[in-house]
């Protein structure tokens, strides 16, 4: 399939190519800010809405009176921070995002730069070399080569000091060959996620095992005075730990979900409310560790290249107070439950496993629309057997392999 990827790379600019950057990202966060207090206070007084062409007219008079000094950006970074708060603008009005914020000079600084199609010859090269306006060539450090033309390119700065350059490509993406498998997989804390089969990827705790670490360094920041060269120092510290619990995550996640997407034709997930997992405050570093709405995004996208199938089991279905075997519905299972005995038919359950072979079951036959309160026997509702659940997953891994060979 045709679809768009996105590459990042690390770069290391010289001492000029800094300087300019600086000017890029303080000249790009000074247009933000003074163009969304522009727009709060006009909406505020008569209703009044801009947008990124009035206001780009309102930039190019201040180039040339109040403020010259924007005239040392590259035109396209001042236009795209516009274009990108017009967005960030119409994900509020949509209720899709919240209100836009003023940005800080200590938080990550990113600018984006439009690259001129007909000289991209001469501009860019995969994997040799990538040049852009008032910036010359990038000292790139190229991880991989990428396949496809760029238009647009992003130049960001971390918090520890680092420089990335990202941009995305339409590419061809080959199926991967069908396995006539289908799991379920639950997500959890004691293990990220664990499949209908039996399998469990642990927890690495990527927070937990550096977090005496990164508290020693935090309280010395805290002791030093602000706006100081220690404090600084200290600061990007502190940040590089950030960034390396980050990076470690996202590398465990992403190796996970190139497996189980490897592995099987559908993946069935429960449709989890993690927002509001996060509101218990006992749980709620736990889960942010572990990750799950990045989980759950990566394992779409993944599954959309390489023609897999995703089906969602509804979160309020009973998928760990219900047996798998015979579908007995008990009233109440604490967390502390890990193991327990169907009471009904004797089998015992695993309380992960359980739960992913009821994902599994739910998810495809139909059975998303379970909600609480239907009684204490499930079995007009639920495959009466395991070997039915996943026969039942079988039938449906076998109807999407004929529908897409149609």
């Amino acid at each position: 399939m045709i679809a768009q990827r996105a590459y990042k790379y690390r770069f290391y600019p010289n001492a000029a190519q800094r300087k300019q950057l600086a000017v890029e990202f303080g000249n790009a966060r000074f247009v933000w800010n003074r163009c969304l207090d522009l727009r709060s206070k006009a909406y505020e007084a008569d209703k009044t809405r801009h947008n990124y062409v009035s206001l780009n007219r309102l930039v190019t008079k201040w180039k040339r009176g109040e403020f010259p000094w924007l005239a040392d950006s590259a035109a396209c970074c001042l236009t795209q921070a516009l274009i990108d708060q017009d967005k960030a603008y119409k994900s509020f009005f949509e209720k899709r995002g919240r209100y836009p914020r003023f940005k800080s000079r200590y938080d990550r600084q990113a600018v984006r730069y439009q690259l001129d199609q007909r000289q991209i010859e001469r501009t860019y090269k995969a994997g040799e070399f990538l040049k852009l306006p008032k910036l010359g060539a990038l000292k790139v450090r190229w991880s991989q080569v990428p396949t496809g033309i760029p238009k647009m390119a992003t130049v960001s700065k971390t918090p520890d000091g680092r420089y990335f350059v990202a941009f995305s490509c339409e590419v061809e993406i080959q199926s991967l060959p069908a396995t006539g498998n289908a799991v379920g997989l639950d997500l959890g804390i004691k293990d990220v996620v664990v499949d209908s089969d039996g399998w469990k990827s642990g927890n690495p705790r990527h927070l937990k095992g550096r977090l005496r670490h990164l508290k020693r360094h935090q309280r010395r920041l805290a002791r030093m005075k602000k706006g100081s060269n220690r404090r600084n120092r200290q600061r990007i510290k502190v940040a590089r730990i950030h960034a390396r619990i980050a990076a470690s995550r996202a590398d465990f996640l992403h190796k996970t979900t190139t497996a189980l997407i490897r592995r099987a034709d559908v993946l069935a997930l429960e449709d989890l409310n993690v927002g509001g997992m996060m509101k218990n405050h006992h749980l709620a570093g736990a889960i942010a560790d572990v990750g799950m709405h990045e989980f759950k995004r990566q394992i779409e996208y993944k599954a959309a290249w390489y023609g897999r199938t995703v089906v969602f089991a509804n979160r309020f279905a009973p998928t760990s107070k219900t047996c798998s075997h015979c579908g007995i519905y008990r009233e109440t299972m604490p967390l502390s439950i890990r193991q327990w005995t169907c009471p009904d038919c004797g089998t015992h359950h695993d309380r992960d496993v359980n739960a992913a072979r009821n994902i599994l079951s739910f998810a495809t036959a139909g059975e998303a629309g379970l909600a609480r309160g239907l009684g204490k026997n499930l079995s007009d509702h639920v495959s009466g057997t395991k070997v039915e659940a996943r026969t039942d997953a079988e039938k449906f891994t076998e109807a999407v392999r004929l529908e897409r060979a149609a």
